[in-house]
């Protein structure tokens, strides 16, 4: 049975996003929050935190033992993009864009 937990909104982008989350793909639930626990990115902790609430739905909700969960997949899609703009040379504006993601986790075990 699939449980998921999902996050909207986060300030990064997709594909900085994807650098953290790729490697946690086909891992149990302990192991990737220890990957997570040791990476450098200051973001591993908003991971971390989706995929223990992902752990909990399935605890809480659907009664599966905890130790057996494995991430099957993370999906990572664009969120709206905020467009500002800073001054160039000449009284001129260039483009910021703030680029922000959702971030959904599946989670797969045996019920009790």
């Amino acid at each position: 049975m699939e449980v998921s937990a999902t996050q909207k909104n986060m300030s990064l982008s997709v594909a900085k996003l994807r650098l953290i989350v790729n490697p946690l793909v086909g891992k149990s639930v302990e192991e990737a929050l220890t990957m997570l626990q040791f990476m450098t990115s200051p973001w591993a902790g908003n991971v971390a935190k989706v995929v223990r609430s992902a752990a909990a739905n399935a605890e809480n909700n659907f009664e599966m033992d905890p130790t057996e969960l494995k991430i099957i997949k993370i999906n990572i899609g664009p969120a709206p993009t905020l467009k500002r703009y800073y001054p160039r040379a000449r009284g001129t504006a260039g483009p910021n864009f703030k680029r922000h993601s959702n971030m959904t986790v599946v989670l797969d075990g045996e019920a009790v």
